[in-house]
C-alpha cells in the first residue's frame, strides 16, 4: 500500500504545520484553504513602505517548535531575539516597569513588586499576608483570576494578572481558567499554601525568569509572517498538494475514509483529515457525524481585537529614545488599547528596515468588548494615539497608519476548557483530528505542537485500519 492520503483543512500556522509535517513523513497531503492566501494571523503587509508584522510578532523560544520548523523551513539563519524585552505597564496615569520574578502577573518577588511602584501600601500589605493566610486548597479547575484574588488581593489581579493575560488571550481573569492558562499554577493551587512561595521556588527552578536557558522570545528577520510561507513551501518540496481559495463545505464519511465536498465544484477522498480551522468552523463540518464533539466545540467562545501600527519620523521620538520594548495597560483603568509593542526598538532587523522611521504598534479588544472595534480605522488610530501621549508622552503625527482587524481570532480558555477538549477529542470519528489554537495553547510553538499531534493521532488510526 501506498502512504495514507491525508486531508488538512485550514492553512494557517497549524494547518501548514500539519501539511509539512505529514509530507515529510511520506503521507500523501492535500491542504485546502478557503482564503487566498496561507497565514491565517501571522500575515505580512507594510506600513511607510517597510514590511511588519500584522499579526503575531514573536514566538516563543522556550518552547522548541517553533524555531525548529523555521530551521526545517530554511529560516534557520533569520532567526533573531528581542534586542530589549523591558516592558512596563501602564496602570493609573504612569507606566511602570514591569516587575521581575512573576509569573504571568503572579509575584514572587515582593522587593521587585514594592519597587515597580504598580500597588498601593495597603494592596502591598494584602499581598504580604499570603505567607500568614491558612491553607485554601482549589480542588479542581477555577478562573485565574479567583485564585490570586484569594491569596493575594484583588490589585495583583487587577494592575497584573490582567494586563498579561490580556495580552496572549485577549480575556478575562475571573473567565479564565487557571488549569489552561497557567497550569504551573495548579500544584500550588491544589496545596493551598504560600501563593508567593510557591512562586519563587518555580521561579527558582526554571533560572528565575532571568534568561537562563537562553532567550524566553524570537523572531524572524523580515518578520514572523515569513514562517506559515516557508514551511508550506517546504511541505511542497516534500510533495504535498497545497491549494489556496478553496474551502471546504461538507465532510461525508465513505467507506474508505472521508470525502471533502469543496466550495469549486469538486471533490476529493481521503483516508484522514486534520481540521485546523477554529472551533465553529470544525463544529460545522463535524455536526453530522460526530453531534457531541460539534456542540462542544461550538461552545468555545472567541475573543476579537484590532493591531494598530503606526510609522513616525525618527526624529519626532526625541534623543531618549522609546522606553523598552513597549507596555501593557490593565483593563480596570478603561483605556481603549491594551498593549503597545515598540516593534523597531525590540527588533534590530526592523529598525534597520525602517531607516529614520520608528514603527510603533497597539493592540484593543477584549473579550466581549467587540463592539469597541466598529468604530471606523480613524477612529481606532485616534483612540490608540490618545492612549501612547499619555503613557508615553508621544505627541507627533504619524507618517502612515495600518490597522488590521482579527475579528473571532483567540479562542477563549473558560474555567474547564482541558476537560471540554478532552471530551471533544473523545467524540470524534476515527481518522479525524483536530488541531490549533482552541486546544492546547495560543502560542505559535502550541498550535505547531498540536498539528503535529493531530498527525500522528490520524496516521496511527489509518495505519491500524484492516486493508
Amino acid at each position: 500500500m501506498g502512504p495514507s492520503r491525508l486531508a488538512v483543512i485550514g492553512g494557517g500556522i497549524t494547518g501548514v504545520a500539519a501539511a509539512q509535517h505529514a509530507a515529510r513523513a511520506g503521507l500523501r497531503v492535500t491542504l485546502l484553504e478557503a482564503a487566498g492566501t496561507l497565514g491565517g494571523k501571522l500575515a505580512l503587509g507594510g506600513v511607510a513602505g517597510v514590511t511588519v508584522d500584522l499579526g503575531a510578532e514573536a514566538i516563543l523560544a522556550r518552547r522548541p517548535e517553533g524555531t525548529a520548523l523555521a530551521e526545517e523551513a530554511g529560516l534557520g539563519d533569520d532567526v533573531v531575539h528581542p534586542a530589549t524585552t523591558a516592558a512596563g505597564i501602564f496602570s493609573r496615569g504612569e507606566l511602570h516597569p514591569l516587575p521581575g520574578g512573576q509569573l504571568m502577573g503572579v509575584p514572587g518577588d515582593l522587593r521587585a513588586l514594592a519597587a515597580s511602584g504598580l500597588l498601593s501600601a495597603a494592596a502591598l500589605t494584602r499581598v504580604r499576608a499570603d505567607r500568614l493566610l491558612p491553607r485554601t486548597p482549589v480542588e479542581g479547575d477555577v478562573a485565574i483570576g479567583e485564585y490570586v484574588g484569594r491569596r493575594l488581593g484583588r490589585d495583583v489581579v487587577d494592575r497584573l494578572v490582567e494586563p498579561l493575560l490580556g495580552g496572549v488571550y485577549a480575556g478575562h481573569a475571573d473567565r479564565l481558567s487557571l488549569a489552561a492558562t497557567v497550569p504551573q499554577l495548579v500544584p500550588l493551587a491544589a496545596a493551598g499554601t504560600s501563593l508567593i512561595n510557591g512562586v519563587r521556588e518555580l521561579l527558582a527552578r526554571s533560572g528565575g525568569g532571568t534568561g537562563a536557558g537562553g532567550p524566553v522570545f524570537a523572531g524572524i528577520r523580515g518578520g514572523v509572517g515569513r514562517l506559515p510561507i516557508a514551511a508550506a513551501a517546504d511541505a511542497v518540496k516534500h510533495g504535498a498538494d497545497i491549494r489556496t481559495g478553496v474551502g471546504v463545505s461538507t465532510l461525508a464519511k465513505t467507506t474508505a475514509g472521508w470525502r471533502l465536498e469543496l466550495t469549486d465544484g469538486t471533490a476529493i477522498d481521503a483516508d484522514a483529515v486534520v481540521l485546523a480551522v477554529p472551533a465553529p468552523a470544525a463544529a460545522a463540518l463535524l455536526s453530522a457525524h460526530a453531534r457531541a464533539a460539534a456542540t462542544l466545540l461550538a461552545e468555545i467562545e472567541y475573543a476579537s481585537m484590532a493591531i494598530v501600527t503606526f510609522a513616525f519620523p525618527a526624529a519626532a521620538i526625541g534623543a531618549d529614545g522609546l522606553p523598552g520594548s513597549g507596555f501593557l495597560v490593565p483593563p480596570a483603568d478603561g483605556r481603549a488599547i491594551k498593549a503597545s509593542t515598540f516593534s523597531s526598538a525590540k527588533w534590530p532587523w526592523l529598525a534597520h528596515a525602517a531607516g529614520n522611521l520608528v514603527i510603533l504598534r497597539a493592540s484593543l479588544g477584549r473579550h466581549g468588548e467587540e463592539r469597541d472595534l466598529e468604530r471606523d480605522d480613524a477612529d481606532l488610530a485616534k483612540a490608540a494615539l490618545a492612549d501612547l501621549a499619555d503613557a508615553i508622552g508621544l505627541s507627533a503625527t504619524p507618517v502612515d497608519t495600518h490597522v488590521q482587524r482579527w475579528l473571532g481570532a483567540l479562542p477563549q480558555y473558560a474555567v474547564g476548557h482541558l476537560d471540554r477538549v478532552a471530551r471533544v477529542r473523545a467524540a470524534l470519528p476515527g481518522g479525524v483530528a483536530v488541531a490549533g489554537a482552541a486546544y492546547d495553547g495560543v502560542g505559535i510553538p502550541a498550535c505547531i505542537a498540536s498539528a503535529r499531534r493531530a498527525v500522528t493521532a490520524v496516521t496511527a488510526v489509518t495505519e491500524s485500519a484492516p486493508q
